[in-house]
């Protein structure tokens, strides 16, 4: 039996949030797209009180972010960068050109294209997301991107130096200063400083989640980024410090964040509660994680492993920790998920931050049918074919013309009429 002993926010209270984003999101991409960047001037200074002469940085200025950093900071964001660029080249080197001879004389082939552009938007408003610009930056370019931009708004009253030293060291052709739905316009439109790109990806905000959404079709987008999810799959083997840590780790990304313990411990699922009223009670960031405990937390609790995957396959996190006896079990049956960290000596703070694998995944249910961002959403598997008989035209051709009559495709059925003609068996002996 699946107990639910603590719920969240209901679907309508979601959806009334949604609408109001969405009529915002739709005025401000109208906006930047009549009027370009004197909108987008305008949105930076009405959100961000951000008005430079230029918000591309220039080389000086990057130099300047860099030089006021300790040498700490340089050193572990190239670690983290390191670890993220080998995973990536490692998932690259498993996407394969091929070519391949499916009927005598008939050439079927496939080749890996990255893209030619991408933007990619590094949030900064309530935390400066310097790991972001790692996931990115330095994916794209170890997809063999051409041109990337990489933006990020101002915090407090200024370019953040350890966003924009990721997004140098990570190889971003260009850098702005540039916030929010502003920010994503200008780089998908583009402006008259900006050159439009193909792609666009990153995490950001419900107003930069709607307005990838609104934008999908003139460019490319990664995914949908929701708020932060996390999932914690526990049995006894887990005490309730431990779980309490990982749920409100990443509860303190924003109110909407849910947080979700599913359990088969009665035990732990009544302890819980109190250990996470004991971190809240001095952790710095309590305030934005107790409004998502409360708004958006969750305890579920299962008596078998069997409901313990089915529960965990419904929610469908973005992230999902397994604390259990055996987490290869979960690996082994679950299918839903952005991303798993099995056993307790991982957790999401590692994914999210430098242990190498991408943390821009899919929330809101959409572990269904995606997964995260990875150095394949950078490159386009693209077909070509090749046909080198007479004999082989003129045998596919007479497939096709029946089978393009049956469509009533009359235009089709003539492409391939013209071959038989020309290379069929009568026109040889012509």
């Amino acid at each position: 039996m699946i107990r639910y002993l603590k719920s969240g926010q209901t679907a309508a209270v979601k959806a009334e949030n949604s609408l109001q984003v969405r009529n915002t999101v739709e005025t401000i991409l109208n906006e930047i797209g009549t009027r370009g960047e004197a909108a987008v001037r305008e949105y930076s200074e009405k959100f961000d009180k951000w008005s430079p002469k230029s918000f591309r940085l220039s080389e000086k200025e990057i130099a300047g972010c860099l030089s006021v950093l300790p040498a700490q900071v340089i050193d572990d964001i190239k670690f983290a960068q390191t670890q993220i660029r080998n995973f990536a080249l490692v998932q690259k080197a498993a996407l394969k050109d091929v070519e391949v001879e499916t009927l005598p004389g008939v050439v079927l082939g496939h080749k890996n294209l990255p893209v030619n552009s991408v933007g990619c938007y590094v949030p900064g408003g309530r935390y400066p997301m310097v790991a972001s610009a790692h996931m990115s930056v330095v994916t794209a370019k170890a997809a063999g991107v051409k041109r990337i931009i990489a933006t990020a708004p101002p915090f407090d009253g200024a370019p953040h130096p350890a966003i924009v030293a990721a997004m140098h060291l990570g190889g971003a052709d260009e850098i702005y200063a540039l916030g929010g739905v502003q920010a994503v316009a200008a780089m998908a439109l583009g402006t008259e400083t900006i050159a439009p790109v193909d792609m666009i990806v990153g995490p950001g905000n419900a107003y930069v989640a709607e307005a990838k959404r609104q934008l999908f079709g003139r460019v490319g987008i990664d995914l949908l980024a929701g708020p932060t999810e996390t999932l914690i799959i526990a049995d006894d083997t887990c005490d309730a410090e431990m779980a309490a840590v990982d749920l409100i780790g990443q509860a303190e990304h924003g109110p909407g964040s849910p947080a979700v313990l599913l359990t088969n411990s009665a035990k732990l699922a009544a302890e819980t509660p109190a250990a996470i009223e004991k971190l809240l009670s001095w952790l710095p960031t309590a305030a934005i994680a107790r409004d998502a405990w409360q708004n958006n937390g969750e305890i579920i609790l299962c008596d078998t492993i069997d409901e313990l995957v089915a529960e965990a396959d419904r929610i469908a996190s973005e992230h999902v920790q397994v604390l259990t006896k055996d987490p290869d079990y979960f690996l082994n049956h679950m299918t839903n998920y952005g991303a798993l960290f099995l056993g307790h000596r991982t957790n999401v703070a590692y994914g999210d931050k430098v242990i190498g694998t991408n943390h821009t995944l899919p929330t809101m249910k959409a572990a269904r049918y995606t997964g995260g961002l990875w150095v394949g959403k950078f490159i386009k598997t693209c077909t070509y074919q090749r046909v080198l008989t007479d004999e082989a035209s003129a045998l596919v051709g007479d497939y096709c013309s029946r089978l393009c009559a049956i469509e009533n495709f009359s235009g089709h059925k003539e492409q391939a009429d013209l071959r038989v003609r020309r290379y069929g068996t009568q026109a040889q002996g012509a």
